[in-house]
């Protein structure tokens, strides 16, 4: 398991503060058997100036997806990828929750099963470029981790339990929770990324990400939910350690893209998206990766 970064206290929180962490290390994930899947592709991945290759950085991003996809996919039909799409370098984990949600609405229905093909998608793509270097699918919590973030935002009071897979509202609430994450992580990924030609497909992601994130913000508005989410992303910017998210609503008004004062969308670094989706480190569990990612940013 990688080194683990804890989140500033809130609501029981692990004690750690945020903004004591310390800028993560990128090691070298380049096969020594010259196995280079992404020169096939016809670009030179090079190293970043902070010691790391755009091999680690597409794996650290193929574990936020193998996140979303089994989220989305075991809300449409209960059965999550396949065991094709997790194989890979590093220990292969389990996933533990998710369920068929009931969904009432052929619509709603309609836009998981749209999000879930592009996740699925966005894991397929990852490994292909990758290659004999993508890591393996990492233990995923999709059970106990959306209770820890619930009580932690003050959703629900201590000893409560948070369903995502429950119905609509529930399901949106959780994908809340890590969509505005994805499209933060990608775009901090940005300056990081040395291949021109990884780095346009890259913000192609990000954009689809978006339309993720901005379908379900639009939603959760509809339904009267802003003030879930403002309390979902207090929680995020307090792991972030700074002012980097909003609700869906902002002064009284509607907020959807989610962005600074220029409308240009937040970044995160890696530190700060580890922050997140470890929710409260050893005593939320490690969130929704247990056992931690697979690769050298972990």
């Amino acid at each position: 398991m990688g080194t683990r970064r804890h989140l500033l206290t809130r609501a029981g929180w692990s004690a750690a503060a945020v903004g004591a962490v310390a800028s993560l290390g990128f090691g070298n994930a380049k096969a020594a058997s010259g196995l280079d899947p992404l020169l096939n592709l016809g670009f030179q991945p090079n190293n970043p100036p902070s010691g790391g290759s755009d091999y680690d950085i597409l794996n650290f991003a193929l574990n936020l997806e193998y996140l979303e996809a089994e989220f989305y996919l075991r809300a449409l039909t209960g059965v999550g990828l396949s065991a094709a799409d997790t194989s890979g370098v590093g220990t292969k984990g389990t996933v533990t929750g998710g369920a068929a949600v009931p969904f009432t609405t052929a619509a709603m229905a309609q836009y998981a099963a749209e999000i879930a093909a592009d996740e699925q998608a966005h894991v397929r793509f990852l490994r292909a470029a990758l290659g004999g270097l993508a890591v393996a699918e990492p233990t995923i919590d999709l059970s106990r981790s959306f209770t820890t973030a619930a009580v932690a935002a003050g959703l629900i009071p201590a000893g409560g339990t948070f369903n995502p897979f429950a119905d609509e509202t529930s399901f949106l609430l959780g994908a809340y929770l890590f969509e505005d994450v994805g499209v933060t992580a990608y775009h901090g990924a940005a300056t990081l990324i040395q291949s021109k030609t990884y780095l346009d497909a890259a913000a192609g992601i990000l954009a689809t990400e978006a339309y993720h994130a901005a379908t379900v913000r639009t939603l959760l508005l509809q339904m009267g939910q802003a003030p879930a989410t403002a309390a979902i992303s207090a929680l995020r910017a307090a792991a972030s350690g700074v002012a980097d998210d909003q609700g869906v609503t902002l002064g009284g008004v509607t907020n959807i893209s989610l962005g600074d004062g220029n409308a240009i969308a937040y970044d995160r670094s890696t530190a700060q998206v580890l922050n997140i989706v470890y929710l409260g480190g050893a005593s939320g569990g490690y969130g929704f990766f247990p056992n931690g990612l697979n690769g050298a940013i972990a």
